[in-house]
């Protein structure tokens, strides 16, 4: 059985530079998750460190390590990033460490997501904030809200006063 508290006595901030991408990462994340991610760091702070090999090659938060080389990260990080090693016996361990961190994250599921969003949306959170912070768009924010279109519309529009209802289905 492994150290489970090992990876993190190896803790340390390094410059980004120094790592590497492993070739075999099945893992794919559109722009706008990127940006996400993004979104998700600025507003979190930096809260799960890179996992790498001894030499520098990433097992896991190889989406991480691309953001944290794109602007506005790359200049509040100060071209550095928060890794832990991990020391494998061969590249299968490597393999699989990749596999079940990223399959390990899981789905959202659409009953709690609607109810995270009926949350919001009760507490007085705007579409525009949460769509801003969640990253979605107004239309998926309404497929999973249980208000009527007439409704969410005007929930949109409230304090705006620069759109039409064409200009707001539209936007729909």
């Amino acid at each position: 059985m492994a150290d489970v508290f090992a990876p993190l006595s190896t803790l340390q901030w390094v410059d980004r530079d120094l790592l590497k991408p492993n070739d075999y990462n099945p893992n794919k994340v559109s722009r706008e998750n990127l940006k996400l991610l993004t979104q998700s760091i600025m507003t979190n702070g930096w809260t799960l460190p890179i996992v790498v090999r001894p030499d520098y090659t990433i097992i896991d938060g190889f989406h991480r390590w691309t953001v944290a080389g794109e602007e506005p990260l790359k200049s509040t990080l100060g071209g550095k990033v928060p890794v832990v090693i991990v020391d494998h016996k061969d590249e299968a361990e490597d393999i699989y460490g990749t596999v079940t961190h990223n399959r390990a994250r899981g789905t959202h599921l659409l009953e709690p997501m609607k109810a995270i969003v009926k949350r919001l949306l009760d507490e007085g959170k705007s579409v525009d904030e949460i769509g801003k912070q969640l990253g979605m768009k107004p239309e998926e924010i309404f497929r999973l809200s249980s208000f009527s279109r007439d409704d969410f519309l005007a929930m949109m529009c409230k304090g705006v006063t620069h759109y039409s209802n064409a200009e707001m289905l539209a936007k729909l």
